[in-house]
């Protein structure tokens, strides 16, 4: 029986990122997905967290048959600054861990996992083989955090695992270091929900009253995001209109974008439905600024972006953009991110228009899961093809 315990990084709901993405498509297996844990303190932050601290008591969900979806329980804090809190948090997730697994008739399932937390936890499940999938560099978020604890442990998972992947080719390359099958494979994008960015779509009405060009970014808007380029474009052109769609996350200054009045917040908005947002844009925004973590990180948006065919005005960072140089606008700095905004609107470029959604199409989910299946059963991790 073929089997897979994943050990997320980001809920099942309410966003899609590449760890439900390729689970989804791993239709031969029985999986379960663990959603992550929120640690004691998060109430204190994020009232809405409340509830998360009992999600673990709460019915699992089945996506599909054969994928079910459970929470881990609250973990206490600090465990990315000691080492000696994690052991404590990972040696409770591996007993709640081990009675899902029994409940579902798991005995040795593959284990899939997304953070350097889980090198104190892998030890203590049964499994036929470990697969650490690294999305970020971990030890650059910050806040509650020992960045060497956090290297420390990722290193140790990485050693221990079967198969690497990684999301950079700066993060493969490091974890080569400690484990010599680290390969790069970067995010993808669900191309045919975001095809239909190309097409004709109805107007959402929180979009109508909403004056072109309308130069459009969709995701989180987190502290890694340059800003600064965004406030310069946005005062020296009052009639562009720029549209964020995604959360705010802490840390992220938005004050001066948010008291000019071509700047539109619209919040979340169901993955489904971005296709109609995306249709709307004259241009769409990728805008990193120069960092550690921008520099690994994996953008799902560009590769939607790359789907609706539409102009893209992207920063260099991340480094993996600069692949796709050739069909985008990039800006080093804020007069040129001006200047490639007013490029993009005026773009009418059929080639590079067909150019991007080739290039979509090349990244989808379906063509990098392939990817990560042909790697695994070469080496033995998967069985082969029947």
């Amino acid at each position: 029986m073929k089997q897979i315990v994943c050990l997320a990084t980001s809920p099942w709901h309410p966003i899609p990122t590449r760890k439900q993405q390729v689970m989804e498509r791993l239709t031969d297996f029985e999986i379960l997905y663990f959603d992550p844990s929120v640690t004691y303190l998060a109430p204190l932050k994020d009232k809405a967290a409340r509830e998360k601290l009992k999600a673990y008591r709460q019915p699992e969900e089945e996506i599909r048959p054969g994928l079910t979806v459970c929470a881990l329980p609250p973990v206490l804090p600090f465990f990315n600054r000691y080492r000696a809190v994690n052991k404590v948090n990972q040696r409770r997730m591996a007993r709640f861990i081990r009675k899902k697994m029994a409940e579902h008739g798991f005995e040795s399932p593959i284990l899939w996992v997304y953070s350097p937390v889980c090198a104190d936890l892998v030890d203590l499940i049964p499994h036929s083989a470990l697969i650490y999938d690294c999305v970020d560099r971990h030890s650059a978020y910050g806040g509650l955090m020992n960045p060497a604890v956090v290297d420390a442990m990722e290193a140790d998972l990485a050693a221990k695992a079967d198969q690497v992947f990684a999301t950079a080719q700066s993060l493969a390359d490091d974890l080569r270091r400690y484990n010599d099958t680290a390969t790069f494979i970067p995010n993808g994008a669900n191309f045919e929900r975001f095809y239909q960015g190309s097409l004709v779509q109805p107007c959402p009405q929180d979009l109508k009253e909403i004056p072109h060009p309308i130069l459009g970014f969709v995701g989180a808007l987190q502290p890694c995001i340059e800003y600064g380029f965004l406030e310069q474009a946005a005062r020296e052109h009052p009639k562009w209109s720029f549209v964020f769609i995604g959360g705010e996350k802490p840390g992220a200054n938005l004050a001066a974008l948010k008291a000019m009045k071509n700047c539109f917040f619209l919040g979340l908005r169901k993955n489904e439905l971005l296709p109609q947002y995306l249709a709307q844009f004259d241009a769409c925004l990728n805008v990193f600024a120069a960092g550690d973590l921008s520099r690994d990180v994996s953008p799902l948006k560009f590769y939607e972006y790359l789907a609706t065919g539409k102009p893209i005005v992207s920063t260099p960072q991340p480094e993996q953009v600069l692949q796709f140089a050739s069909l985008i606008h990039i800006a080093p700095d804020g007069e040129a991110f001006s200047r490639c905004c007013e490029a993009a609107i005026a773009e009418h470029d059929t080639d590079l228009r067909e150019g991007r959604i080739e290039a979509g199409r090349a990244s989808s989910w379906d063509a990098r899961v392939a990817q990560m299946r042909e790697i695994l059963v070469k080496r033995g991790i998967f069985p082969a093809a029947e």
